[in-house]
């Protein structure tokens, strides 16, 4: 897998770069924040060095091959203000899971929507991926509509598939073939 390439991907109003545990403190600032972390599927951090050794992990995961991760970087303030990610590779479908999380501060604005498109072309231009597909806690609204704006759609739901704070969410899966 071409980690140099999906690490130097660049759009509009964002680029990526790789992970590094020296942007651990960036990462911090939305990997500790409860309505971030609320419909993610990582564990809410509560130390910088949980953040830390969470970074780590994902490094590691890139490295191993499994995953592939990089830091969205606002091309106007050049601050880290979210990841994102393509993993559960099934080589033999020849299809991944795509995922992204984002600093609250920077929700509404486009990035998202601007850095899914990037993470789909790479996975179907470089990557020859037949189909991606994002699974997503109902509730999160927004998280829907940055795939259904990239093509992304709505092919199952499962009923109360998460419990969250208390309370049962669907599930819902969207997916999007390449083009060929």
């Amino acid at each position: 897998m071409d980690t140099s390439l999906f690490h130097s991907l660049e759009g509009k109003n964002v680029y990526f770069k790789a992970l590094s545990i020296n942007d651990a403190e960036a990462i911090h600032s939305y990997a500790s924040d409860k309505d971030v972390k609320r419909f993610i599927g990582w564990n809410l951090m509560k130390t910088l060095n949980e953040t830390q050794e969470y970074t780590q992990t994902m490094i590691d995961r890139e490295v191993a091959g499994t995953h592939l991760y990089a830091s969205v970087v606002s091309r106007t303030t050049g601050e880290v203000i979210g990841t994102v990610m393509l993993f559960n590779f099934d080589k033999e479908a020849n299809q991944a899971e795509i995922g992204y999380v984002f600093h609250k501060n920077h929700w509404g604005k486009g990035y998202g929507t601007e850095s899914v498109a990037l993470v789909s072309d790479f996975a179907f231009e470089a990557l020859n991926l037949h189909k991606l597909h994002a699974t997503v806690v109902d509730a999160n609204i927004g998280s829907a509509r940055i795939l259904e704006k990239n093509g992304y759609v709505l092919e199952g739901r499962l009923k109360d598939h998460f419990f969250i704070e208390g309370k049962y969410y669907d599930s819902l899966l969207l997916g999007k073939m390449g083009n060929k």
